[in-house]
C-alpha cells in the first residue's frame, strides 16, 4: 500500500499548493477591484530624448468628470495626484515615510476599498479643500500602535491634518508594493497644500476607472480612448497622449499561471500514483506466484475462473482503497505541514480529494486485472503439481 499512500498524499498536497496560488492571485483581483482600469499620462521629450511614461501632463480633472458623465459604461471614476514619491507623516514622537495619494471620494467606489474606521472624505470636503486625511493600515500600525487613530491629527510635511477613517486591510499589489502604506487627501487640498509644484492647473497623475458589472472591458478602453483623443484634439495620424491599463486583466494572467502551475504539480504528484500501481501490481503477480497450490485447491474443489479473478481483483482494490485513505489523511496532514513551516497558504480542495481516491481505486482494478486473469487461466492440474 505504500507507493498509493505517496501517491495520493502527493497529489493532494501539490494540489493544495497550486490551489492556494490560485487563491492568493484572485484576492490580489479582488483587492485591485473588478473592471478596473487606469489612465496615466503621456511621455515628453526634452532634446529629441523621449522621457518615461507620464512625464508629459495630459491628464485633468476635467477628463475624469467627461468619461464619468459621457459614457454610460462606467460605474465610477476618480482623478489622483500625488505631491512626491513620498512624505514624512507624524505624529506626537512617532513618524512614518510613506506615499500621498490627493484623490476624490468617488476613489471608494473605484477601488471597492471599505472602511475599518471612521468615514471616507466627502464632496463637501473636496470642494472645500479641507485637511483630513484616511491613513491605510501600515500607516496606522506605525504611528498609533493598538490606539484608534479617528480624530487624531498628524502632519503631512509640515501640514496638519485630522484622521477621519482607516482603511481596510489590501495587502501587496501585483507588483509587491504594500497598499496599505498610503495616506489618502482630499484632491483639492493636494493642491494648495501639500503639492502646489505638481501638475498645473486641474492637472492629474491617474484616472481610475471602474467598469459596470457584465461590461466587456475591452469595449470600454475603446470609448475610454476615443473620448479621450476627442478630448485632447489629437489627430488620427497622433499618438495617444495617454496609456491605459487594464489591470484586472494583469491579474488574470497571472491566476492562468497559477492555474497552470496547479496542473502541472498534480500531474507530477499522479507519477507517484502510477508508480504505486505498477507496486500492486507486482506484488498481486508474486502473490498468483506463490498461491498457485491454493489456486488450484480452490479449482479443484469447484471453483470457477471467474471467481478466482474476482478474488484477486477484490485483494488489489482493497489494497489501492485502503492506501487511498491513508494517503488522504497524510496528503492533508502534509499541506497544513507545509502551510505552517513554509508560511504558503495551501486551500483543500474536496474535489482533488474525492478524485485522488477514485483514482487510486482505478489504479486498484486496472493494475489488478493482469494478475487476476493470470491467476483465472491457471490450468488446476499444473497448479496442484505446482513447487
Amino acid at each position: 500500500m505504500l507507493g498509493i499512500i505517496i501517491g495520493v498524499g502527493a497529489v493532494i498536497a501539490m494540489v493544495s499548493v497550486g490551489a492556494g496560488a490560485q487563491e492568493r492571485v484572485a484576492a490580489r483581483i479582488r483587492s485591485l477591484g473588478a473592471n478596473l482600469i487606469v489612465i496615466t499620462p503621456g511621455s515628453a521629450s526634452s532634446g529629441g530624448v523621449r522621457l518615461g511614461q507620464g512625464t508629459r501632463p495630459t491628464l485633468t480633472s476635467g477628463d475624469a468628470a467627461a468619461l464619468a458623465q459621457d459614457l454610460s459604461e462606467v460605474f465610477a471614476v476618480a482623478a489622483s495626484m500625488w505631491p512626491s514619491a513620498c512624505c514624512q507623516v507624524v505624529y506626537r514622537s512617532a513618524n512614518w515615510w510613506t506615499a500621498i495619494h490627493g484623490t476624490e471620494p468617488q476613489y471608494q467606489q473605484v477601488r471597492q476599498w471599505s472602511i475599518h474606521l471612521g468615514r471616507f472624505f466627502t464632496d463637501e470636503d473636496l470642494e472645500n479643500a479641507e485637511k483630513v486625511a484616511l491613513i491605510g493600515q501600515t500607516v496606522a500600525g506605525k504611528l498609533f500602535g493598538n490606539a484608534n487613530p479617528v480624530g487624531e491629527v498628524v502632519r503631512v510635511g509640515q501640514v496638519p491634518f485630522i484622521v477621519v477613517g482607516v482603511l481596510d486591510p489590501k495587502g501587496q499589489n501585483a507588483r509587491g508594493q504594500d497598499q496599505d502604506d498610503l495616506v489618502l487627501i482630499p484632491l483639492t487640498t493636494a493642491r494648495r497644500l501639500v503639492a502646489p509644484w505638481g501638475p498645473r492647473g486641474d492637472g492629474v497623475h491617474t484616472i481610475s476607472v471602474r467598469v459596470r458589472d457584465g461590461v466587456d472591458v475591452a469595449g470600454a478602453e475603446g470609448q475610454i480612448r476615443d473620448l479621450l483623443r476627442q478630448r485632447h484634439l489629437l489627430q488620427k495620424f497622433e499618438d495617444d497622449d495617454f496609456k491605459i491599463q487594464n489591470l484586472a486583466e494583469l491579474l488574470r494572467a497571472e491566476e492562468d499561471a497559477a492555474r497552470t502551475l496547479t496542473f502541472l504539480l498534480g500531474a507530477i504528484a499522479s507519477v507517484s500514483l502510477l508508480v504505486g500501481g505498477i507496486g500492486v501490481m507486482n506484488i498481486m503477480l508474486v502473490s498468483v506466484t506463490e498461491r498457485t497450490r491454493e489456486i488450484g485447491l480452490l479449482m479443484a474443489v469447484g471453483a470457477r475462473g471467474t471467481d478466482i479473478m474476482t478474488q484477486f481483483l477484490v485483494e488489489a482494490v482493497t489494497l489501492a482503497l485502503v492506501g487511498g485513505t491513508i494517503g488522504i489523511v497524510c496528503g492533508v496532514a502534509g499541506a497544513y505541514a507545509i502551510a505552517y513551516f513554509a508560511a504558503w497558504r495551501t486551500l483543500i480542495n474536496a474535489e482533488a480529494v474525492m478524485l485522488a481516491f477514485v483514482f487510486a481505486a482505478l489504479v486498484g482494478v486496472f493494475f489488478g486485472l493482469y494478475p487476476a486473469r493470470k491467476a483465472a487461466a491457471l490450468n488446476p492440474i499444473d497448479a496442484l503439481r505446482y513447487e
